[in-house]
């Protein structure tokens, strides 16, 4: 884990640029087909992207955020599509500093709204992403990304959520502050045990609120077989895209510290506050 002072700022120079790219390598892997060049790097940061990392006391690149951002529906909107932490920095904080990086960088530049995307069975980026910043779950899309040649991904296909972060909502900024923190392991219990593949689950419990759940290290899971892990994702995805579709939402995300277990929250219509 880093120790000592890390510094955030926007990568400027080429030396910035390519150090990034390394990082990128060295997360998704050195054949990763999807790491985007210096070249690509430079330019988005130039036309109003952000593109900054965290620096140790050596000026060693130990993360990165990159986005970009365009117009929806004449509004500016930001799209984050890339975060990676060197393997010694992570579990320091660094990820969730240069989101709160980028957003203070958003803000000022008149962006109030972000959207990325991230794997429903990663348990750690769930609780940064739900618990951390704030975001909101707009979408489940099957194999987003399609096949990807990254090791982080294999067995596992490109499956995601998408996420949208209110910047400038006072929801959001409650949960920075940790000031919103639900436990939803008293929930009920989504259908997911026995269900049978190619079968849609049993129909939706009459709680108007319920956990779906997910492996504590879907990463440990899979290593030690594969086709456990892709019966978590064929059963979550089942279930996520069927509470969806009937009005759910995604709430919350917490983890049961005597059992390590892991648990999304979701809310029918009529328990979602008005």
């Amino acid at each position: 884990m880093t120790t000592g002072t890390v510094t955030l700022r926007s990568l400027e120079t080429l030396a910035d640029f390519e150090a990034c790219v390394e990082l990128q390598r060295e997360t998704w892997g050195r054949d990763f087909s999807g790491c985007v060049p210096a070249s690509v790097l430079m330019v988005a940061h130039k036309v109003g992207g952000v593109t900054a990392g965290a620096f140790d006391e050596d000026g060693l690149l130990v993360g990165f955020v990159f986005g970009i951002t365009g117009y929806s529906d004449g509004r500016p909107l930001h799209w984050s599509h890339m975060l990676a932490v060197r393997e010694a920095a992570r579990g320091s904080g660094v990820g969730v500093r240069l989101k709160l990086y980028q957003r203070e960088l958003l803000l000022a530049g008149g962006v109030l709204t972000a959207r990325w995307t991230f794997d429903p069975l990663v348990a750690k980026n769930a609780h940064v992403n739900l618990n951390r910043l704030g975001v909101i779950v707009t979408d489940y899309v099957e194999n987003m990304y399609g096949d990807s040649n990254s090791a982080l991904h294999a067995g596992l296909g490109t499956d995601r959520f998408v996420v949208e972060w209110r910047l400038a909502d006072e929801r959001t900024v409650r949960v920075i502050a940790g000031l919103e923190r639900p436990e939803v392991a008293a929930w009920a219990a989504a259908p997911l045990a026995g269900d049978v593949p190619g079968r849609s689950p049993p129909p939706c419990p009459p709680a108007p609120r319920v956990r779906v759940e997910i492996p504590e290290d879907i990463h440990v899971v899979r290593e030690r077989s594969p086709q456990d892990a892709a019966e978590w994702r064929a059963r979550t995805r089942r279930a996520f895209l069927w509470y969806l579709r009937r009005g759910y939402r995604v709430a919350a995300f917490s983890r049961d510290p005597a059992t390590g277990r892991c648990y999304y929250g979701l809310t029918g219509a009529a328990a979602q506050p008005r």
